[in-house]
């Protein structure tokens, strides 16, 4: 009967057993499975600095490697299962003011940019703070890919966002000036209390601090005006806005039929002609957008050549906020080698020409270094890598140098190999 007992027991345990099991195996199998994310290439080995950069990072010991550990900014990104937190930390993001000068004085920046992720990533890093505020412009024709990308980070940040609409950007054509305006009134809206607004694109590097940003649009000379580099419209230029011109879009931008006149501009305004970059005042935006001088000369561009080279500069000489009547070239906004200033405003282009415009390369960051202008343009991380991580490297530790605040491990770029010590700690004493 004993025997009956056990049997019958380790029957019923057996049978249990084999009930769970079965269970187990068949939730298993109505579960959805996780989705298996592809493999992510190996990122690239770290660029050690060239002697060239070493140069200008003169803390640099003799003979000591050091080395990046940002070096795969694109893959770490498109990782979607990494939270904010952790990418902010580990791209190195700023977040916290540097300092009570700057939280007093925030700025809004908008930056159009249609290509290269990792130097958008870069340049967004180097002017990020976390009392600004940022208008992104995705060109229209950008990649999928790279939409998502610019999404996925911007989406981490409360005082970043993208453009409400997206316009597909020619050059020279009047879709670039329409990007610009289309972030003025997002930012209108911000309840950020920005007071001026400066506008990048994505090949641009920033020169001068967050720190030394302020004290300059604060300066005795910028504190109530707008900066908006340019003069009267010299006959060379005239043909721009004398002829009808139409956008073939993404494209180019061409002449219509023969050589169609145009009318005179409205309200019998004298154009001027400039840069197309600018730090505006918002009083001055505020009267952009809602004045009826500045809707009809808006208008009036939109058959013209390049008309953002006119369009800022022209309001800032009529009696509007910020506006600069005497004004000339005055304002340091950007660093720029033109190949037909060579022997002249610089010593020639390090790196290459494109559209007459050089791409700098590592032996031409002295020039700008000593320039000294807000931003410097243009960099590519493809062509001439090395002069981007020297840039940032230099501007990096710039700015941990004029923090009145405590430095926070994370925030450093670049660390010492077979040493715990960071760059920026060896440089700064601290």
């Amino acid at each position: 009967m004993c025997q009956l007992e056990r049997t019958k027991r380790s029957f019923l345990l057996c049978l249990g057993m084999s009930i769970i099991i079965c269970s187990v195996i068949y939730m298993r199998a109505r579960m959805p499975t996780e989705p298996k994310l592809p493999k992510l290439p190996e990122p690239p080995s770290c660029r050690s600095f060239s002697p060239e950069c070493k140069a200008l990072l003169p803390s640099m010991q003799e003979g000591v490697e050091r080395y990046h550990r940002d070096c795969q900014e694109e893959s770490y990104i498109l990782n979607s299962r990494i939270q904010c937190s952790n990418l902010i930390r580990d791209l190195h993001f700023i977040t916290r003011p540097l300092s009570r000068e700057e939280e007093d004085y925030p700025l809004a920046f908008i930056v159009t940019i249609h290509k290269e992720l990792e130097l958008f990533v870069r340049l967004f890093r180097a002017i990020y703070t976390p009392q600004n505020v940022y208008c992104i412009h995705v060109d229209n024709k950008a990649s999928t890919e790279y939409k998502v990308a610019v999404m996925k980070l911007v989406s981490c940040f409360n005082n970043t966002f993208i453009s409400s609409r997206s316009e597909t950007v020619t050059y020279a054509g009047f879709s670039r000036l329409q990007a610009d305006l289309d972030c003025m009134k997002d930012l209108a809206a911000s309840k950020i209390g920005w007071r001026k607004v400066v506008n990048l694109c994505g090949q641009d590097f920033p020169v001068m601090s967050n720190m030394e940003l302020v004290r300059y649009m604060q300066s005795k000379e910028w504190r109530d005006r707008n900066m908006t580099p340019g003069i009267k419209q010299p006959v060379s230029m005239r043909h721009r806005t004398q002829f009808q011109h139409r956008e073939i879009t993404g494209s180019r931008v061409a002449l219509m039929g023969s050589g169609i006149k145009k009318g005179p501009p409205p309200h019998n305004l004298q154009v001027y002609f400039g840069t197309a970059y600018y730090a505006l005042t918002r009083d001055f935006v505020d009267f952009v957008l809602k004045s009826p001088i500045a809707r009809d000369l808006l208008e009036w561009s939109k058959d013209t050549f390049s008309p953002d080279e006119h369009y800022w500069v022209t309001l800032s000489h009529i009696k509007a906020p910020g506006s600069h009547l005497d004004g000339g070239w005055e304002g340091d906004i950007r660093s720029i080698k033109w190949r037909d200033q060579e022997g002249r405003a610089h010593d020639g282009c390090k790196g290459h020409y494109v559209r007459d415009i050089c791409i700098y390369g590592v032996e031409d960051l002295t020039w700008i270094i000593n320039r000294n202008s807000m931003f410097a343009n243009k960099f590519e991380s493809n062509t001439f890598p090395g002069a981007l991580d020297c840039m940032e490297q230099w501007h990096r530790t710039k700015v941990l140098n004029q923090a009145t605040v405590s430095i926070e491990p994370a925030w450093l770029l670049a660390t010492q190999r077979n040493s715990s010590s960071s760059y920026f700690n060896s440089t700064s004493g601290a």
